[in-house]
């Protein structure tokens, strides 16, 4: 896999600590230590997992700062080029070699997940170089422009503590410009191959890069580090005042003239060059492209159309399912009036970005309060609540989850988009908070990094299909919790299910039947109460991330399937703690190993 990819998979992963917050940790059923079989193959395994991590770090130092390892948060990832490509690809392939060499049937428990998922991850890396992702290495919603200043503002995972922290940052910025610079010639070598971003989705970035060449040095949000400066007592005067000058040259001399560069070639050479078209299908070998995509984000194998004639028939259920609250509500009017009502009367919005942060920290206790209805495991770490920052708000989703440091040093964070409030109803604030943190992703992402005997490689690891399926099918616990007791709060559960099936329809409508950007706005506008804005950044997301919106209506039904044959089949003795147990205490995993994972549980309980 590209390793720009590769770092914005583990940055989605992370985007998925304080110990023992107190309305989660239960001393009688902590996270368990996975205790792995220790034969000969077993070793194998061991020996072939634990340095793949370790030499992945080499090549993709980004990722290292983001999972706690600081050892090489001076270096950035290589710059694309053939070279680097290759290193890549050798890297996947030698190491598919070597687990290939393993007698699976000697294999057992986490010895036995472990070897399946990392031969599943380097086939899909591998198949992965059949198609030219570094010719568009950033998007709008996922750029390594964006993960730099994230990392950048003294508020992500790159610390910012010692004098070498400074010094880290500064060289890493250097490697940032080198990777900046290669991006814009494999754009151009793309552009000569006819594989180039949408014009909408240029136009999405522009501002991006804008947003960083400030005319005050101070206003940039990599000033924030030496803004920290004032209140580290751990730096002398003398350092400090090297380390202000230093910092200042770098974003005059290094930082703004990268983006600034990058903003020239976008807006004035690759601009005019950008596809008229969204699809995947349109570009050179879009099709299987797409089919690859479909498969790597969701782990299962589907067809394009399968897909699409699910979320079909999803829409439609969800749509009569929010007939029934209109009726309970006592609304006179049709569906679509009811969806026009909700969109513009003002008892259903916040009035300021602070009661949304507020709203959201209120329900946090509400909801902490009744997990332990259906779970036995508890994260040790917290989460907390926090905007998006200003300089990727307009562009970012409404929500996303970052997991907590590995070393307990911050929280998980659940972050909320105030750009538009439009886009952030109150009725959603129930669904919303149980899908991003608990027991949605904070339990997912927190739980797995806890387990302290998986290995590194699946600690960090992430399938989209299995987070966010898993969220998902969170979401569906509400009413099992005593939630949802309001009919709008449960409509706006209604709401984000109907986000995701639309997801289905659209994504696969867009890159799979040739269907417009207006075409896929048309039809979640006629389908749903969303704010037009919200939809608009929607459909640009799915234009530029093919497949990823996939992975949660069809990962969460996978959930549930396991869930309704494992009760069918152990009947009274199922126990749905400890199946949420199992689905959770062997981090993220394909859906086909979670599914005869499940299995051989089930048929052990009986």
């Amino acid at each position: 896999m590209n390793k720009s990819v590769m770092a914005l998979s583990i940055t989605l992963a992370l985007t998925t600590s304080l110990s023992g917050c107190s309305s989660f940790s239960n001393p009688e059923n902590p996270v368990p230590n996975v205790v792995n079989a220790q034969g000969n193959e077993a070793k194998r395994v061991h020996a072939i997992v634990a340095p793949s991590f370790d030499e992945m770090l080499v090549l993709d130092p980004l990722t290292a700062t983001y999972v706690g390892i600081n050892t090489y948060n001076d270096k950035f990832i290589a710059p694309i080029s053939p070279q680097s490509i290759e290193e890549d690809k050798a890297f996947e392939q030698q190491y598919l070699d070597r687990i290939n060499a393993i007698d699976v049937n000697q294999l057992s428990g986490q010895d036995l997940l472990s070897y399946q998922v990392f031969k599943r991850d380097r086939e899909v890396a591998l198949a992965s170089f059949e198609f030219p992702e570094h010719y568009i290495p950033f998007n709008q919603m996922y750029g390594i422009h964006n993960d730099f200043a994230m990392l950048g503002s003294g508020e992500s995972s790159q610390p910012f503590n010692t004098v070498k922290d400074y010094q880290d940052f500064i060289n890493r910025a250097k490697g940032f410009s080198d990777y900046m610079d290669s991006a814009i010639l494999s754009m151009r070598e793309g552009a000569k191959e006819g594989i180039v971003l949408p014009k909408v989705i240029v136009k999405k970035l522009i501002p991006q890069f804008k947003t960083h060449l400030v005319k005050n040095i101070k206003d940039s949000v990599f000033y924030g580090p030496v803004k920290q400066l004032d209140k580290n007592n751990a730096i002398n005067a003398q350092d400090k005042k090297q380390l202000r000058a230093e910092y200042t040259q770098m974003i005059e001399n290094v930082i703004i003239p990268t983006y600034q560069k990058t903003l020239s070639f976008l807006t004035t050479e690759y601009a005019p060059l950008a596809s008229d078209t969204v699809g995947l299908s349109h570009l050179p070998n879009g099709t299987a492209w797409y089919d690859h995509m479909i498969s790597y984000h969701t782990t299962l194998p589907l067809t394009a159309d399968e897909i699409h004639e699910f979320g079909q028939q999803e829409v439609a259920r969800i749509l009569s399912e929010m007939e029934k609250v209109k009726q309970t509500v006592n609304f006179k009017g049709s569906l679509p009036e009811f969806f026009i009502f909700l969109k513009e009367d003002e008892q259903f919005y916040f009035k300021s970005p602070e009661q949304v942060i507020a709203a959201y920290e209120g329900v946090k206790d509400k909801i902490n309060s009744r997990v332990s209805q259906l779970f036995e495991v508890f994260p040790k770490a917290d989460y907390q609540v926090k905007e998006v920052e200003a300089f990727r708000a307009a562009s970012s989703a409404g929500a996303s989850y970052e997991a907590p440091a590995p070393d307990g040093s911050r929280p998980g964070t659940f972050y909320i988009n105030t750009y538009n409030l439009k886009a952030q109803p109150n009725f959603i604030v129930e669904t919303l908070s149980i899908h991003e943190a608990s027991p949605g992703h904070h339990f997912q992402a927190s739980i797995q990094q806890e387990v302290e005997s998986l290995p590194m490689f699946r600690k960090f690891g992430n399938f989209t299909v299995y987070e966010e399926g898993w969220a998902l099918y969170a979401e569906s616990l509400g009413k099992e919790m005593g939630l949802f007791t309001d009919p709008y709060q449960w409509y706006g559960r209604l709401v984000d299910e109907q986000l995701r099936a639309m997801r289905l329809v659209v994504d696969t409508g867009l890159h799979a039947k040739g269907w417009t950007r207006e075409q896929a706005i048309d039809f979640m506008t006629k389908n749903s109460s969303m704010a037009d804005t919200d939809i608009e950044a929607e459909v640009e997301r799915y234009i530029s991330i093919p497949g990823q919106a996939l992975a949660y209506k069809t990962g969460q039904r996978a959930i549930q399937q396991m869930r309704e044959k494992a009760k069918e089949t152990l009947g009274e003795q199922f126990n749905i703690k400890k199946f949420h147990t199992q689905i959770l205490i062997d981090g993220s995993l394909p859906m086909p190993i979670l599914s005869a994972k499940i299995d051989r549980w089930v048929e052990a309980q009986k």
